[in-house]
């Protein structure tokens, strides 16, 4: 990454050892050490921490959420609160980059380089923002993509098995979660899952539908959108929400919670704003009412748990799959997991990437001992087909796994695929 820079005599800023020159400047961070290392000549460069100064990025109070699943909707929600409470919040993750509901970039990675992040940061400064709300991945914890950074505040939201094929063990992907926790910053933790992780004790505080917590859920309904009465502390307070699912009342929890500790705002102001926000497209998005159609990012075996356990009222019928050159050990869990909530199950592909999606199709079936109600097909498309075709009045169709992803993987080419875009067509067509 190269950007324009223009201090101490220098014209850019960089962290690739291949962009540097007389009038650039290199940023050394725990990524490029090793190629800088490797160096004859060296450059003159600065740490994140000196960039942060030179930037004066440290006025925004940055928050960072992590979690297996939740850290789009967390974040998304936070930044929707603060913009109805009247602050100036700046969103950096997976759905792009935001400032005062301005969007500045599109899509990129859940948690890119500091250099990207550091430079969003000046941007939001420049645009006066007063928070800097960010999704923090177990790769970025891991890599230091975040070193330098204070956070006013770290959220979590659940810990479950996930990305094994980088961290190796279950054990070792929760130390890199734990260790995001592991200092005196500001923390807000799910009480539900707390077993999954260690933390300092330092400023933490917690939500829980279950568990006794700071922010405690009082009662709820899940009928026709959620509706929730909590506790904080002496205050009670009631909120609604059109989006649907217990996992979003946890969501929503930790983005309450959050806009509290952030504002010092009474819970029920921040209560009053819950309604406005409808959700992160791709999460739980309906695609159709009649007939009722789903579309959720879900691709774990826990991510699939929590989508299809919300509609647990519901026949449902689910299209999946499972993406190639990924954590292998999940697929027959997530198999097993359709086949105990769905009345029909359709196995299909889901960003193959290099692998055969047949055999991705096959260690998803390995899961599944009764086949009876189970389909396997190749072709997304037409499984939503069939799914469609086959689906009976009062029946909902959820398709997992790739959200609001417009393009599909295969063989190192990524051609356009929307679900949402086939279902409105079919629709149309039937």
């Amino acid at each position: 990454m190269k950007l324009d820079y223009n201090i101490d005599n220098y014209r850019y800023i960089t962290d690739d050892t291949a962009a540097i020159s007389d009038d650039t400047q290199f940023l050394l961070t725990a990524q490029n050490k090793k190629y800088f290392d490797s160096l004859e000549d060296k450059p003159s460069f600065i740490t994140p921490l000196e960039l942060i100064e030179k930037w004066d990025v440290n006025r925004l109070k940055v928050v960072g959420v992590t979690g297996t699943n939740g850290k789009t909707t967390v974040t998304a929600a936070i930044y929707s609160f603060l913009l109805d409470l009247g602050e100036k919040p700046a969103l950096l993750g997976t759905r792009g980059f935001f400032a005062n509901d301005e969007r500045i970039e599109e899509k990129s990675m859940t948690t890119p380089s500091i250099l990207h992040i550091l430079n969003s940061m000046r941007i939001a400064k420049d645009k006066e923002c007063n928070y800097f709300i960010m999704e923090v991945s177990s790769h970025a914890i891991h890599q230091e993509r975040i070193e330098g950074l204070k956070f006013a505040l770290k959220v979590h939201t659940n810990v479950t098995s996930d990305h094994l094929d980088y961290h190796g063990t279950i054990e070792e992907y929760k130390r890199v979660k734990s260790s995001f926790f592991s200092d005196d910053s500001p923390k807000l933790l799910n009480k539900d899952d707390i077993q999954n992780i260690t933390y300092n004790p330092i400023g933490a505080q917690s939500y829980g539908v279950d568990e006794p917590a700071t922010f405690k859920v009082q009662a709820f309904s899940l009928q026709h959108g959620i509706t929730a009465g909590i506790r904080h502390l002496s205050t009670e307070a009631t909120f609604h929400s059109p989006m649907v699912g217990l996992f979003n009342l946890f969501n929503l929890m930790a983005a309450i919670g959050s806009c509290v500790m952030l504002t010092g705002r009474n819970v029920a102001e921040v209560c009053e704003v819950v309604e406005n926000f409808a959700g992160v497209a791709g999460r739980m998005e309906v695609v159709s009412r009649k007939p009722l159609v789903i579309v959720d990012f879900a691709h774990t075996d826990d991510g699939m748990i929590q989508v299809l356990d919300s509609m647990k009222d519901a026949d449902v019928s689910v299209v999946f799959g499972a993406g190639g050159d990924r954590d292998k050990g999940k697929r027959p869990r997530m198999g097993a997991v359709a086949a105990k909530f769905a009345q029909k199950v359709y196995v299909t592909s889901d960003n193959p990437r290099s692998e055969e999606p047949e055999d991705i199709i096959k260690d998803i079936l390995s899961g599944i001992k009764d086949q009876t109600h189970t389909r396997a097909m190749v072709d997304r498309a037409f499984a939503i087909q069939e799914a469609l075709k086959e689906l009976k009045e009062n029946e909902v169709l959820m398709i997992l796994g790739k959200g609001d992803e417009t393009t599909m993987e295969i063989k190192g080419e990524k051609i356009h695929f929307d679900d949402r875009e086939i279902v409105r067509a079919l629709l149309k067509e039937m």
